[in-house]
């Protein structure tokens, strides 16, 4: 289709008719141009795709990793069942093109974090929203539109919950401006020796015994050095050791074509019964809490095993009692009988194979069959196998896996439902606050395609009949935010040809002052340390879709964000390595913030014999005059000499300065 005749779909198509009246001709007539990236293809974005493509957006790109699954076609309506582990990306464009043959659909089956995506590619959009489901893909994007100065309209659902969130920066504050909520965490000891909660034995199965057999984790050490660093009980970690080195045989056995024994039985008695015991050998970890049981591999088969717990208040003198897990199906422990009353509640919904509780009879039975699974892909190639909620084979071992953990520690067992909700993350989606949500996306764009900034809101879907939806004006930037407070500028360049002195060096100009420069989380030079500056940014590891943080050492200036982006493809081969940004970035001066004075000096003398604290020689390579002295004036920076005096020591530039407040002379 001609331009032309793009630029008047709008006027003249019937199926327009109702966008042209809400939104008025000019508006209309610019949406047909208007490119937009949408984020995400899952259950917001089916519905927010359908509505862009219906009220006229022109170009359209589509981005989502994710392959459909079938528990998503239950609200992601722009798959079929034909569709199961295709791209969501592709089929959706495909579907939501049939809506309005006027409009473009880009898709790509992508990670939006590639390096290909860099600030150059989200510079070519007006719009960007975000239809993500974690929160590291949405700090990305975010950071991506602050520094492409592009708007960005945010978005979430939970359950019943949802929220809007328009972001333009220097108008609102962004993403990061507002700290999120860390996920929880659990001590490794707890995980991996006392369980007390369900979750803390998914987790187990999820995030330990699966990696420990099938994946890449073969001792899990790094794990345990952490544990130990943070204090966690030494008598544990040493007995934790001693039993991930004795997973090897298993792994072995488990990867083995030759292996003529039980594989599934093998690894039962090394999890469920040797490391309980090695367990129960220190009896000072059960004191205050009820000791595990041992799990009998063929009493369970046999139907004759009873969970028996110590009472609490008994737990010395020995006495137990035995906990009868009840499930669903009304069997505790052993056998389920097959008779017609059982097979009848197939045909309900407490007979789903998902929602239906197993009895530990039916549970060994599935660690058997699972575990027998994942070995036989091994064996057949696979390298490693990780936890997919949508993988049936690691679902079911880590739910056979968590429920016995649970059985021998005395927690209550959970559904293959209700493990793949709490393993998976799974947050519960509903179909009517996606479709609530992507229409109030919706709104949002356009006020500020538009510009109409007074009008951009938060809009929050509530569980409240009487007030379903709630909405708040913009709040300004966060002045200490860490992400659109900073100034932000771009540097085309070839990393092989590009040392990082001199990307600095050009960035500042002729403002030279101490900084120090980060990538992500990485220190890659400062006043005291300047090894890497005279090495290329490849040989750092730096490149496109990177971000070089430069912050001034004493704090007079704001920081400068770097974002990389390769030269152009007309770019001569002999040209200069790299294309500074025309002006240069000029970041604002910050206020000086006003230290708490000192507290005041004692009025008690010092005793004569009082311990007499040794000031040892710096770390730092001093730097020398022309006669090879080093000089007094370089031992530290400015900012390291500031930090100094607060702490009380004052760095004289000689022997001849003098000081007129009182103060004790260290020579």
């Amino acid at each position: 289709m001609s331009s032309s005749s793009m630029n008047g779909a709008c006027k003249t198509s019937s199926r327009s008719a109702h966008a042209q009246a809400i939104l008025g001709p000019e508006l209309c007539e610019r949406l047909s141009e208007t490119k937009v990236l949408l984020v995400g293809a899952g259950g917001i974005g089916c519905e927010l795709l359908k509505n862009i493509v219906l009220t006229g957006f022109g170009h359209i790109t589509l981005l989502d990793l994710d392959t459909i699954d079938l528990s998503n076609l239950n609200r992601q309506f722009l798959f079929k069942k034909k569709d199961i582990k295709h791209s969501k990306a592709m089929v959706a464009a495909q579907t939501a093109g049939a809506f309005n043959p006027n409009v473009n659909i880009h898709p790509i089956h992508a990670n939006i974090k590639e390096a290909q995506f860099d600030i150059e590619w989200f510079s070519g959009f007006d719009i960007v929203l975000n239809a993500l489901d974690n929160l590291d893909a949405r700090r990305h994007v975010n950071k991506m539109c602050m520094a492409a100065g592009v708007p960005l309209v945010e978005s979430g659902t939970a359950g019943y919950l949802g929220q809007v969130q328009p972001l333009l920066k220097d108008r609102t504050e962004c993403f990061d401006c507002v700290p999120k909520p860390t996920p929880t965490t659990f001590p490794v000891c707890t995980i991996r020796s006392t369980p007390s909660q369900p979750i803390h034995c998914i987790v187990w199965a999820k995030s330990y015994l699966l990696p420990q057999l099938f994946g890449e984790d073969e001792d899990g050490t790094d794990e345990l050095d952490e544990a130990e660093k943070q204090g966690e009980n030494a008598e544990e970690i040493a007995a934790l050791r001693k039993e991930a080195l004795a997973y090897k045989a298993v792994r072995s056995a488990l990867r083995s074509a030759q292996t003529t024994e039980d594989v599934a039985q093998r690894v039962f008695k090394k999890v469920f019964h040797s490391d309980i015991l090695n367990l129960l050998s220190m009896s000072d970890m059960w004191r205050a809490r009820a000791a595990p049981t041992p799990l009998d591999f063929s009493a369970i088969q046999e139907g004759r095993f009873f969970i028996q717990r110590p009472s609490n208040s008994n737990t010395a003198t020995g006495s137990a009692q035995i906990v009868h897990f009840q499930p669903a199906n009304g069997h505790a422990n052993g056998k389920t009988p097959s008779t017609s009353s059982t097979s009848s509640l197939s045909n309900g919904v407490s007979g789903l194979r998902d929602q239906r509780a197993l009895s530990l009879h039916d549970t060994l039975e599935l660690f058997i069959s699972s575990t027998n699974r994942l070995a036989e892909r091994l064996r057949k190639g696979e390298d490693t196998i990780s936890f997919d909620k949508d993988d049936d084979d690691t679902l079911d071992f880590v739910t056979a896996a968590a429920n016995l953990r649970s059985a021998a520690y005395y927690i209550d067992r959970k559904t293959r439902w209700e493990i793949k909700e709490m393993a998976g993350n799974i947050i519960p989606a509903i179909a009517t606050t996606n479709a609530i949500i992507s229409g109030l996306i919706v709104l949002q764009a356009v006020h500020l395609l538009r510009k109409s900034y007074a009008q951009l809101r938060n809009v929050h879907v509530q569980f409240k009949p009487t007030n379903p939806l709630s909405t708040s004006t913009m709040c300004p930037p966060n002045p200490k935010c860490g992400v659109c407070r900073d100034t932000y500028t771009k540097v085309l360049c070839d990393p092989a040809r590009v040392t990082l002195s001199e990307l600095v060096d050009g960035v500042l100009g002729s403002d030279k002052r101490e900084v120090s420069v980060y990538e992500d989380k990485r220190v890659l030079s400062d006043p005291d340390w300047d090894d890497n500056l005279e090495r290329t940014l490849e040989s750092l590891n730096v490149g496109r879709g990177k971000f070089l943080t430069i912050v001034d050492e004493e704090e007079e200036w704001g920081t400068i964000v770097v974002a990389l982006s390769i030269l152009p493809p007309n770019h001569p081969s002999d040209g200069p390595a790299y294309i500074l940004p025309s002006p240069l970035p000029s970041p604002p001066r910050l206020e000086k913030q006003q230290s708490t004075p000192p507290p005041a000096p004692s009025r008690k003398r010092s005793a004569p014999d009082d311990d007499i604290v040794e000031v040892g020689p710096s770390a730092k390579r001093a730097k020398t005059d022309t006669n090879g002295v080093a000089s007094i004036l370089d031992i530290a920076s400015p900012s390291k000499r500031r930090r100094l005096e607060e702490d009380g020591l004052l760095i004289l530039s000689s022997k001849d300065d003098k000081v007129e407040d009182d103060v004790i002379e260290i020579d």
